[in-house]
């Protein structure tokens, strides 16, 4: 028995001591980087998400990829935010919709939009299948302009996604950077305010999502999201005539390829974009799941990763520790963390031999709760300078709230991991909600009749 238990302590120590490592590296790296460039970490907090062409003078050819299926709830704010504009096409992949969201999406962007309607059997086969589908017609109208495949840049947005005001004329500069290859924005959550989930959900990708990004700059190994993110064609070229794979997370894979292309991906604290947050725990759970599924299949690629000559060994270390992380964290601490309470309080009596007064005990409390609540901590602060509004409060609550949300990422690992041994790679659709229209005043579109872009349809 003596023997089990130090074997489990040491596990535990090595888990809590790499993913700390890990954790910490990230968080700290981005906070550097944001220091480094002189920029607050309040940037965007209080941003809108109605002009995302302000300020931009044209030096690329931008096309946005936006697949859909049965997104009649928010697809028509999103077109019409990013239709009308020069040097820019929509092109909106309809996956088999069973409501109107093709109609709606070219009413919202008239001729400047192109509508590829795809129906079954050869629609619903995942993102990455619809991403492809549109991506043969961008190919199309590049030969067919004689675009120079150099200058111009592939936005894959989601339906419910808009990009923060001014966006692209922080983005577009980035590309002017031979190097680069695609950069990912931050992610704002829009409904955050709706309960406790949503903004848990804006807690994440707000605070740590985004800061542990701003430090993979470092590494130029940025992971790609679903929602904003941008690629130069010629890297997408590179990643084959199908660049968006079958993986339930096609994103990470496609940042993957182009790293191991030896293309740097990039973010900025300067442009964001914003997106629905699932308002049930039911489909979180569902969306958290394939998210885990598409990580877990991804860390088969790591062994390749390292036989990449291009890659140095900084960029394949932070690699394979974000690959590793559901295998070699989330997994094992679902459990040992469980021991680690438990031991906590059988050996009470000794942890706490050193009380022999008040004092004593707050002063022991209070560096015990350093110790134990560091990352908490440290989020807590983040998220609070990300957006004052937000209020200490409501950060301190959503810091501390991993203490419960932890067992919904054990739930979906888990059940992730038994799909992946079941064989089970069915697509979950992710439920949009209703709301309200934004503003968009009368300048921030062109008329396309302006547009020199011919209307075409698959």
């Amino acid at each position: 028995m003596q023997t089990v238990t130090s074997i489990l302590n040491t596990a535990a120590a090595i888990t809590i001591a790499l993913s700390l490592f890990y954790y910490l590296a990230m968080m700290l790296a981005g906070l550097r980087n944001l220091r480094r460039d002189k920029v607050p970490l309040s940037i965007q907090g209080d941003t809108k998400y109605e002009l995302p062409f302000q300020g931009r003078t044209p030096a690329y050819d931008l096309y946005f990829l936006i697949p859909g299926l049965n997104e009649a709830a928010v697809i028509e704010n999103t077109i019409r935010l990013l239709a009308n504009q020069p040097r820019a096409t929509v092109i909106m992949i309809d996956d088999g919709s069973e409501d109107a969201t093709g109609d709606l999406a070219q009413r919202a962007g008239g001729p400047s939009t192109i509508v590829v309607r795809r129906t079954l059997p050869e629609a619903r086969q995942g993102k990455g299948e619809a991403l492809n589908a549109g991506y043969r017609i961008l190919e199309r109208l590049v030969e067919e302009r004689k675009q120079d495949p150099n200058r111009v840049l592939v936005c894959v947005m989601d339906a419910d996604g808009r990009l923060s005001d001014g966006a692209l004329a922080r983005i577009e500069p980035l590309f002017d950077d031979p190097s680069v290859g695609g950069v990912q924005l931050a992610v704002r959550i829009r409904n955050r305010d709706t309960n406790f989930l949503t903004r848990f959900q804006d807690f994440q990708f707000w605070s740590m999502s985004a800061v542990s990004q701003f430090g993979r700059k470092t590494t130029q190994t940025v992971s790609l999201g679903g929602n904003g993110q941008f690629t130069r064609l010629t890297a997408l070229r590179q990643a084959g005539e199908q660049p968006w794979s079958a993986s339930l997370t096609e994103d990470l894979d496609l940042a993957i390829s182009l790293i191991t292309n030896g293309w740097a991906l990039q973010t900025t604290p300067e442009a964001s974009v914003d997106q629905q947050a699932v308002v049930t725990l039911k489909r979180l759970f569902v969306q958290r799941r394939r998210w885990y599924q598409g990580h877990m299949t991804a860390g088969s690629r790591i062994g390749k990763i390292w036989g990449e000559p291009s890659i140095s060994h900084l960029q394949a270390l932070e690699i394979s520790g974000y690959l590793a992380v559901p295998w070699i964290f989330d997994l094992p601490w679902s459990i040992l963390s469980h021991w680690t309470l438990v031991s906590f309080i059988v050996n009470a009596p000794s942890v706490f031999a050193y009380v022999t007064g008040p004092i004593s005990l707050v002063v022991g409390v209070f560096f015990w709760y350093l110790l134990t609540f560091a990352p908490a901590i440290l989020t807590t602060t983040i998220y609070f300078r990300r957006d004052r509004r937000t209020g200490f409060w409501r950060s301190f609550l959503m810091g501390h709230s991993f203490l419960i949300m932890n067992y919904l990422s054990y739930a979906c690992v888990w059940a992730a991991l038994f799909r992946i041994l079941r064989g089970h790679t069915g697509w979950d659709k992710t439920v949009r909600v209703v709301e309200s229209e934004p503003a968009h005043p009368e300048e921030a579109a062109l008329p396309a009749s302006s547009l020199p872009i011919r209307h075409a349809r698959a």
